[in-house]
């Protein structure tokens, strides 16, 4: 939002023209040649406003008793739709905004620092203790206080949760909108920069646990003072890193308080979440694998050029959001690095096939057996860190990796790249690209993956996984480890997620750190839930939809609809989100066992893992019964 609110400002300055974010309305509002600053502010501001009040009425208020996944994915499309709309209202190129406070340097103790951080510094210490005062004194701020702790005491006392949380949605908006602004004339307006602000944001916020301003201000500062002295560092000392450690720096903190202050297992009395996306047991295999195995097959050999292209970036789609199936459908542990961990199995495969020359099939194996042990190390403090903090650390984990691996021209090769041999065995040549050879690769690679998975799920290692999710202290209490649960998740799930890196590799020949930036992961989680979060099908869909696949290929060439691809996308999570965590997959299902019992009189099956109402708790009775549930999960 702060993005969409700097550039609302910046295009006010430069041309006069209002810009609205709603596509299919007029673009823009002619307000004369230029804005001068106060007006063009105070509009910019009240865009603001307008968007806290859409983003809460529309998305987060019917969210308000769904999981945590519904909740961050919610967030996930929210971000894809205002980067969407950026880039289709103001392109991508960098813009450089004139300067709002005094940027002459300021000598302190020898050193030159520009006023304009100064006043920043200052500015955020004094809106951080207003802050603080009227949350502390005013009846406004005890009225929030009091609907965060107690929405139903909130009420019977006379206030209403949903007017307090609009008030709320709007200061953050417009708080975030005149950071955004006062930012934009330091580090230029562009739509990537602008989104990955938020990782060093939620790291100050992690720090202040959400709830003390001072705490959260003043981790703020620090954070933004060392990443400076990285900058100087790098600059002065030719043996310091170039790259990565001033972005990797927020992820250390994040990682360490969120560890220390985090607990094993959730706390008594902890309210468990809505009910969660149903992980159905599969049916039988050789039918549900076959027809579709003969179908691909033949649409291999029937279509050809970028269908053919776009068919085999489905299935390799497909593939990586079985991994967040596994993780994130299987066992409730939400990732948002997943193709941090299918890059690093790339640049692997890379160093090992070209540069060490280990042969096919063990490169792609090893490769993504080191993404398994990078996702290990991703999910210890999965072992004390939970739902939407949990996503915070492996959204930092992701950048971080970005920034000091892939973007590391040692071991990425830099925009040139790594190269990538081709696959082969016993003498016969894979092919890249949209062979069909190679097609037929990527299916055997998919149909044992997915094998693999459903195998997992109906495994008493499977309802154990669905055990954790369901509630970890009833599965502890049952004799599951929690903790061997989780980071045998994220192994399985890295290491899946690493074979799909590694088929990106083979398809191109030559892998950069473009493939597998964050924001890649976090379509791949929108397409993921998109299509069905927790059922090997929805992976299927997920795999069509996935961006440069067959779905936005075949629209976009029959309707023009390229430039729109994220926009619906993202606006399409939001619906799945609000009105059907099932996914598509899900709701097809509902379809069918809706037909089967009209016509037949069948009941459908009631799924294992299911998450308690809304009101039941991890408390006294409610434990007791989530204790049978869960033994039965477990066998």
């Amino acid at each position: 939002m702060a993005g969409y609110v700097a550039y609302v400002y910046s295009e006010l300055r430069r041309t006069g023209d209002l810009v609205f974010p709603v596509i299919g309305l007029p673009d823009r509002l002619d307000l004369g040649d230029s804005v001068s600053f106060w007006p063009a502010l105070v509009i910019a501001l009240a865009c603001a406003v307008l968007l806290g009040l859409a983003a809460h009425y529309l998305v987060f208020r019917p969210l308000r008793h769904a999981p945590s996944l519904a909740k961050v994915v919610a967030s996930v499309g929210l971000m894809i739709v205002l980067q969407s709309i950026i880039v289709l209202r103001f392109g991508t190129t960098n813009r450089t905004v004139s300067t709002i406070l005094p940027a002459e340097p300021f000598e302190i103790f020898g050193i030159n620092i520009p006023r304009d951080r100064l006043y920043l510094a200052a500015l955020a210490i004094l809106v951080s203790a207003v802050l603080w005062a009227a949350y502390r004194f005013l009846r406004f701020g005890l009225a929030t206080r009091a609907a965060a702790e107690n929405e139903k005491g909130a009420s019977l006392l006379g206030y209403s949760p949903e007017k307090l949380a609009a008030t709320n949605w709007v200061i953050a908006t417009v708080l975030a909108g005149l950071a955004g602004i006062l930012i934009a004339p330091i580090s230029g307006l562009n739509p990537l920069n602008y989104s990955l602000f938020v990782v060093p944001a939620l790291g100050a916020a992690l720090v202040g646990r959400f709830s003390s301003f001072g705490l959260t201000m003043a981790a703020g500062l620090g954070i933004g003072m060392l990443q400076s002295e990285v900058t100087k560092f790098q600059a002065t000392y030719s043996w310091f890193p170039k790259v990565g450690v001033k972005e990797g720096l927020p992820f250390l903190i994040i990682i360490l308080v969120m560890y220390l202050a985090g607990k094993s297992l959730p706390t008594r009395g902890t309210l468990a979440e809505g009910r969660q996306a149903s992980a159905l047991r599969p049916g039988p295999l050789i039918p549900s694998t076959l027809l579709p195995v003969i179908g691909v097959v033949a649409l291999l050999f029937t279509i050809q050029g970028g269908y053919r292209f776009a068919l085999i970036v489905s299935m390799i789609g497909a593939v990586i959001a079985l991994s967040l199936v596994v993780l994130t459908g299987f066992v409730g542990q939400i990732s948002l690095a997943q193709m941090a961990f299918a890059g690093t199995a790339a640049f692997t495969l890379s160093k090992f096939a070209d540069k060490v020359g280990i042969p096919f099939p063990f490169a792609p194996l090893m490769a993504a057996g080191v993404a398994a042990l990078l996702g290990l190390l991703v999910g210890i403090p999965a072992l004390r860190v939970r739902g939407v903090n949990l996503a915070v650390i492996t959204l930092a984990a992701g950048v971080a990796i970005e920034e000091f691996v892939f973007k590391n021209p040692s071991y990425s090769g830099g925009f040139r790249g790594s190269p990538v041999p081709e696959a082969g065995l016993f003498g016969l040549e894979f092919g890249r690209g949209n062979d069909i050879s190679f097609g037929i690769f990527v299916l055997v690679v998919l149909t044992l993956v997915a094998l693999g998975v459903s195998n997992l799920r109906r495994s008493t290692t499977g309802r154990r996984l669905l055990a954790v999710r369901s509630n970890e202290r009833a599965a502890a209490a049952s004799g599951v480890s929690v903790a061997s649960a989780k980071l045998l998740a994220f192994a399985i799930s890295s290491f899946i997620a690493g074979l799909g890196g590694c088929l990106i590799a083979y398809q191109r020949g030559q892998v950069s750190f473009e493939s597998f930036g964050v924001f890649v992961s976090l379509n791949y989680l929108a397409m993921a839930y998109l299509g069905g979060i927790a059922v090997v099908s929805g992976a299927m869909v997920a795999g069509a939809l996935a961006s440069g696949g067959l779905v936005f290929l075949s629209l976009d060439r029959w309707i023009g609809f390229g430039k729109y691809e994220l926009l619906v996308a993202g606006i399409g999570l939001i619906i799945t989100a609000i009105l059907n965590p099932e996914g598509i997959a899900g709701g097809m299902r509902f379809m069918v066992g809706q037909l089967r019992q009209r016509f037949t009189g069948a009941r459908a099956p009631v799924p294992i893992g299911e998450a308690p109402a809304p009101e039941a708790a991890h408390g006294s009775g409610g434990e007791a019964r989530e204790k049978e549930r869960v033994s039965d999960a477990t066998g």
